[in-house]
């Protein structure tokens, strides 16, 4: 509260305080400071409790909201890196009173119903008082507690909230997070050749190296009957280089087989490819419709087409 007076005569203005609070962030950045010591000796920080992110996930759950650049962008960088991985949005709001509650239900509805094999958390940069539901201790236990791991992509790179150290992974903006959480499976077939040509070269190397050694043997060999010795030793090198063409022929065999397993798997697992065919997807709150005994009428369904989306509504 703040009044003013002015005294007339030499023309001073005088101004009454009755109450001053800390210019900035003031309290509420105190009460982060507060939360973070607390849980960091809580040990919801430690790397010891935090989970690894599956190598080629699946199913990628997002929390955030519905609409914007922020799921725009996770669904452009995951399919672009792997056009196989399906992405599973849960709206949640992402500021405001009561946000943080629907933080938690979200993350505890993803984990009970086992939706998805990593979770992404996210949302734009925004003031302290913006990204404030990322920094309440209940969403910090929900994640801490989650079976699912968790990537917090909340604000932008230099915004840190209680979520992002609680979190099994921290990327610096959402579609970071999506670089973090879907491998370019590109890359992986590359390496998957690269792995086959260095161990095809190795078996070559060991070759050489036996053959070498066997000239050399043959060099210093000096017996009483050196052509039976000599060819006792052609026999064993003979016999070690059939071993080692038949290691590379049985090394090579087993990472094809392994490449076309995980190509396979790639293949089958795309719900892209069975869209393609004329299949759609029909889905109610965010659940696979199965049987018509789950609608009823007036029902809004969403139906998800090789193309795009279309909401709907049950007539009869």
């Amino acid at each position: 509260m703040v009044g003013i007076s002015v005294f007339e005569r030499d023309g001073i203005y005088q101004v009454y305080v009755q109450a001053m609070e800390e210019d900035g962030v003031g309290d509420l950045y105190a009460k982060y400071q507060e939360l973070k010591n607390k849980l960091e000796k809580e040990g919801l920080f430690d790397a010891a409790h935090k989970e690894k992110i599956p190598m080629l996930p699946k199913e990628i759950g997002v929390l955030t909201s519905q609409t914007g650049a922020v799921i725009r962008d996770i669904i452009n960088v995951s399919t672009r890196r792997n056009p196989n991985v399906h992405i599973r949005l849960l709206p949640v709001p992402v500021q405001g009173e009561g946000a943080a509650e629907k933080i938690v239900k979200g993350i505890e509805f993803m984990n009970k119903n086992k939706l998805a094999d990593v979770l992404i958390l996210a949302r734009g940069g925004g003031s302290l008082e913006d990204l404030w539901p990322f920094n309440e201790e209940c969403v910090a236990y929900s994640i801490y507690n989650s079976e699912i791991p968790i990537i917090s992509a909340v604000g932008h790179e230099t915004d840190f909230t209680i979520a992002d150290f609680v979190a099994d992974l921290r990327a610096p903006t959402p579609s970071a997070a999506a670089e973090l959480a879907v491998p370019d499976i590109y890359e992986v077939k590359q390496k998957i050749i690269d792995y086959k040509s260095r161990l095809r070269m190795a078996l070559l190397k060991k070759l050489e190296v036996m053959r070498l050694r066997y000239e050399k043997c043959m060099r210093s060999v000096v017996f009483r009957e050196p052509t039976r010795r000599i060819n006792d030793e052609y026999i064993k090198v003979d016999a070690y280089i059939k071993q080692l063409e038949n290691l590379i022929k049985t090394k090579y065999e087993k990472e094809k087989a392994k490449y076309a397993e995980v190509v396979a798997k790639l293949d089958a697992y795309s719900p892209l490819k069975t869209l393609a065919r004329g299949y759609s997807i029909t889905e109610k709150d965010g659940k696979i419709i199965k049987s018509v005994n789950q609608l009823k009428k007036d029902d809004i369904v969403e139906i998800r087409l090789t193309d795009g989306c279309k909401k709907s509504q049950i007539i009869e």
